[in-house]
């Protein structure tokens, strides 16, 4: 089956959502969301958006908290245009229905994390990405030319010069995409195609995103030849709960799959201290911040704290506010961890650091355009240049937000000029491809590909460790891909296919920054240079 329009957008978050709704009035849409809509890792977003609202915040102390937790590496003039544009981007949120949690005056209740010289996280108690999803979502169910697609997981992106040679650039027509209830590949034909995907987390064996996080649009976007930037860049949050084995009350059995739930940042920003198994402090070793330092700085400090001392995890402890204040504040959190069997109103809680946000992914302008026409990303799964070597606390849907609202001025300005392509389109073409009777192959894949990339390419790397993951990852994806081509796509092999690719642009480049900044910290080079102070530019040409 073939669906057309003029603009498809593959993911559902708050970046996908945004920018359907800012082009549907003038065109149509159609998004496609590998599970259900509402799915998206903008759904487990605690902590908040950060803006200049505050009497005694301004923008030049967002620009340079932003530029500080960089590290060197962010795109000042971006910085600028979105914390400028941030406030804005508020009230539209506003206008949409998103209920922020205000104070009984009616101004904005607002949180400080880590890294922020001033309280400027716009937040809805702590549970800001599920009333942002909510909000949108039923926003774009009721618009008329809005088409979702749920179940859905695309495949790879249809290519002109794939269809001719001949072609004189290789524009994106769509992508070809795995209707999963019914077992079908659809063709997917767009004018323009989004990748709005989000991260990649589940890459590692311990992370803080949902299942859904397997890096698809980048991905896709390297396999066609598009450059990404920055894929060494993973940014770990400090605090996610540790809970080995899922300990969850028996009552509520979904619980047990929540092994990494997130600790917000806000608990700390609300005064919560982190300590050894001893209940000794230590962070004000590491940064006059302390518990407020940028995240890397925090989870490169418990990381080494806890192999020192051979601990599995340390503590994190807010049982010294006012019970009234902690439910008040963080309800979601405590009822959370309540079903794992820990009360924070009375004592620590052990954390662990997680795999949580990729500061890189397809290079693309502030229009969202990538190197091939036709194809944009906004989102997670894109590199904008505005979080530099380390993303500052609640600044990541801040970019949603702003990326949705350029990329969609874009696209209402320029579409109507656009010819349509006069390319035919082949249905999906399996092959010779039969239903595989070892899927066993995958999960074993998918579960060496995770453990290598903590123990190898984690928060703390070396030489030999990227080297021993290079070989592994090599070796890996030759195994995938003869897998790959021989079984029926499924949605677990299409997840495993890329999270292998993204595992390989991970190690690339992590191989390629010979220094320490931000979020890549390699032992054998220790130190930042001067020389190193440049993106990570790869390609499948580059490769």
């Amino acid at each position: 089956m073939k669906i057309t329009s003029d603009i498809l957008i593959i993911g559902s978050g708050i970046a996908g959502l945004s920018l359907a709704l800012k082009t549907a009035d003038h065109f149509d849409v159609v998004l496609v969301t590998k599970k259900e809509a509402v799915e998206a890792n903008t759904r487990y977003a605690q902590g908040g958006i950060a803006a200049a609202l505050s009497a005694l915040d301004n923008f030049d102390s967002h620009i340079e908290d932003t530029l500080t937790a960089g590290a060197g590496l962010c795109n000042p003039s971006v910085v600028e245009r979105i914390v400028r544009d941030g406030p804005r981007l508020i009230e539209e949120l506003t206008q949409l229905g998103v209920r922020f949690t205000r104070k009984k005056n009616r101004e904005y209740d607002l949180g400080r994390e880590g890294g922020h010289s001033q309280r400027r996280v716009v937040h809805a108690g702590d549970i800001t990405g599920n009333e942002l999803e909510k909000s949108l979502l039923l926003q774009a169910k009721r618009h008329p030319r809005i088409r979702i697609f749920e179940h859905h997981i695309a495949v790879d992106l249809i290519l002109s010069q794939k269809l001719d040679p001949q072609s004189p650039e290789n524009r994106c027509l769509g992508a070809y995409v795995l209707d999963a209830p019914n077992d079908i590949v659809h063709t997917f034909e767009a004018r323009i195609t989004i990748l709005a995907t989000g991260g990649a987390g589940k890459v590692y064996l311990y992370t803080s995103n949902p299942d859904i996080a397997t890096g698809d649009g980048m991905a896709m976007a390297y396999r066609a030849g598009a450059v990404l930037a920055n894929m060494e860049f993973v940014q770990f949050h400090p605090t996610c709960l540790y809970n080995p084995g899922g300990r969850a009350l028996a009552a509520n059995r979904k619980m047990t799959e929540e092994k990494s739930f997130l600790i917000s940042e806000a608990v700390r920003g609300e005064g919560a201290k982190l300590k050894l198994i001893d209940n000794t402090s230590f962070m004000n070793a590491y940064h006059p911040l302390k518990e407020l330092a940028p995240r890397d700085i925090v989870a490169r400090a418990i990381d080494f704290e806890m192999k020192k001392r051979g601990h599995p995890y340390v503590l994190l402890d807010i049982s010294h506010k006012r019970k009234a204040f902690i439910l008040k504040r963080f309800p979601n959190i405590y009822k959370l961890c309540k079903q794992f069997g820990f009360d924070i109103t009375k004592g620590p809680i052990p954390v662990v650091p997680a795999a949580h946000y990729f500061c890189g992914g397809v290079h693309i302008d502030l229009e969202g355009h990538s190197s091939i026409p036709s194809l944009l990303a906004i989102g997670e799964c894109a590199h904008t240049g505005l979080h530099g070597a380390n993303r500052l606390a609640s600044n990541s849907l801040l970019e949603a937000l702003a990326l949705a609202d350029y990329t969609s001025n874009a696209i209402n300005r320029d579409l109507p000029r656009m010819s349509k392509s006069e390319l035919t389109i082949p249905d999906w073409n399996p092959g010779e491809a039969t239903v595989s009777d070892e899927t066993v192959v995958i999960t074993q894949n998918w579960e060496e590909i995770r453990r290598f990339m903590w123990n190898y390419v984690g928060i703390v790397r070396s030489n030999k460790r990227l080297e021993r993951a290079k070989k592994r990852i090599e070796l890996l994806n030759d195994e995938i891909k003869e897998y790959y081509w021989n079984f029926k796509v499924t949605r677990d092999l299409i997840e495993l296919r890329n999270l292998a690719q993204v595992a390989e642009m991970i190690v690339r480049s992590a191989i390629a920054r010979k220094e320490s900044r931000g979020l890549h910290t390699n032992l054998d080079y220790p130190e930042s240079k001067e020389t190193e102070r440049k993106d990570t530019l790869i390609s499948t040409i580059s490769a």
